[in-house]
């Protein structure tokens, strides 16, 4: 069969693609380690130091997890060659469609470890802190803000990934104006470092009486973050200054009533750090300063390769001709097409200046 054939090259190049995959996921490199750490998991002291006991107890959940995912792509791709024989065999229509089905998550699932062998740079899996901030808009970048951190909010918990908040500030009417919030997971910072910068957003505004179009700008800093022993960074007490204030929130024990809360200010390079959310006034520090370390670090490693836009790029005003993304809601004004002569007003098209961009799209809806 002629369609089977076709199957069969790509099944063949999948699982070369597959092969190549493999070389940089080094199963036996990661068996050989996952041993070492299931035998220090299983000493008797094991416990006795919490904190180290959970780096090694994630760190040999994130080596499973990529094993077992590896291991599950290999016997697919063997099952897919068996399915292929058993078409090819009881000469089976229905085991086709069967095929292409399996055969597109197949395809899919490498796509997705082949990206993920993409992450090879020296932050790439680390956590992440991500801080958005509402730009130019008012009220309506500030629901825009908030709009962005429950996508990607939800973007993480879909990935199996855990979201902290760190530091919150309500909107006066709605929305937020900034939040920062943790990001903890395999590879958090390499799949999340390219969201970094300001996102435009076009839509009737809810908050207008007139219902007229309004475009708001959100930006979002993404930075990696360290442990303590993570980095060679040295801090000096004397170059912080160590604000607190009385946390937000809706209130609960030491809430509003003492001055939890914790500002951190480095001198120097004037990187300015804040924690609110967690229990205690020591607890607040210890997240701020991981924040100010991580931002630290990456500050040293720019200055030591002078590649500024390949670690942190560069962040712009929060206005219009700054952002790296565009989400149009709304469709433009109404146009007449000329060959018709009808008016069309269902463009989902976004054009950030472009006239052309914005043509041709109108072009291939009409």
């Amino acid at each position: 069969m002629v369609v089977l054939d076709e199957y069969k090259q790509k099944i063949q190049e999948q699982k070369t693609l597959l092969q190549e995959a493999g070389a940089s996921v080094k199963p036996e490199e990661l068996r050989s380690e996952l041993k070492d750490l299931q035998g220090q998991m299983s000493a008797p002291d094991f416990w006795n130091d919490i904190e180290a006991a959970n780096k090694i107890n994630q760190r040999a959940k994130i080596l499973e997890n990529k094993l077992k995912r590896y291991e599950k792509l290999v016997s697919a791709g063997e099952d897919l060659d068996t399915l292929v024989e058993m078409a090819e065999e009881e000469n089976d229509e229905s085991l086709v469609e069967e095929l292409k089905t399996e055969l597109a998550s197949f395809t899919e699932k490498v796509q997705a470890l082949r990206l993920e062998m993409l992450l090879k740079g020296p932050y790439d899996g680390t956590n992440a802190i991500l801080s958005l901030h509402a730009g130019a808009g008012g009220t309506e970048a500030q629901d825009w803000t908030e709009m962005l951190y429950r996508m990607y909010t939800r973007y993480c918990e879909s990935r199996g990934w855990t979201v902290k908040e760190v530091d919150l500030l309500d909107g006066e009417d709605a929305g937020i104006k900034s939040v920062t919030f943790e990001v903890s997971g395999e590879n958090a910072y390499g799949y999340l470092k390219a969201e970094k910068g300001v996102h435009r957003l076009v839509r009737i505004s809810p908050f207008d009486s007139n219902a007229r179009r309004h475009t708001s700008f959100a930006s979002l800093d993404v930075t990696p973050i360290f442990d303590d022993d993570a980095s060679d960074v040295k801090i000096d007490p004397d170059d912080l200054r160590v604000d607190t204030y009385r946390s937000g929130g809706a209130g609960g024990q030491n809430v509003n009533k003492v001055s939890s809360a914790i500002r951190i200010t480095h001198i120097p390079t004037g990187i300015v750090v804040q924690c609110q959310n967690e229990r205690s006034q020591l607890q607040n520090k210890e997240m701020a300063m991981r924040i100010l370390r991580g931002k630290l670090v990456e500050l040293q490693e720019r200055e030591r390769e002078q590649q500024m836009a390949d670690i942190k790029g560069i962040m712009k005003k929060i206005e219009w001709g700054s952002q790296i993304r565009s989400y149009v809601f709304q469709p433009y004004t109404l146009v007449k097409d000329h060959r018709t002569g009808v008016e069309n007003g269902n463009i989902q098209a976004v054009m950030d200046g472009d006239l052309d961009a914005f043509i041709s799209a109108y072009l291939v809806q009409s």
